[in-house]
């Protein structure tokens, strides 16, 4: 994979449309990947997906909550 392709797909990409995800964890770079387009939606997509929080659901004697 050259510098002007996609972390993901390996397609070429051009630097007006690349996208560079950076992941850091207490200031440390844990990794990084230049995008295409469509292929950084879908990376938006996955982490939105991903940071949504899990329904929970409380019975008690008379109700059925979920959360």
């Amino acid at each position: 994979m050259s510098e002007d392709s996609c972390a993901h797909c390996g397609d070429d990409v051009s630097d007006a449309l690349a996208r560079t995800v950076r992941v850091t964890v207490d200031r440390s770079q844990i990794d990084q990947q230049r995008l295409c387009p469509t292929c950084f939606a879908d990376w938006i997509d996955r982490y939105e997906a991903e940071m949504q929080p899990e329904e929970t659901t409380t019975v008690d004697d008379e109700n059925i909550i979920v959360d």
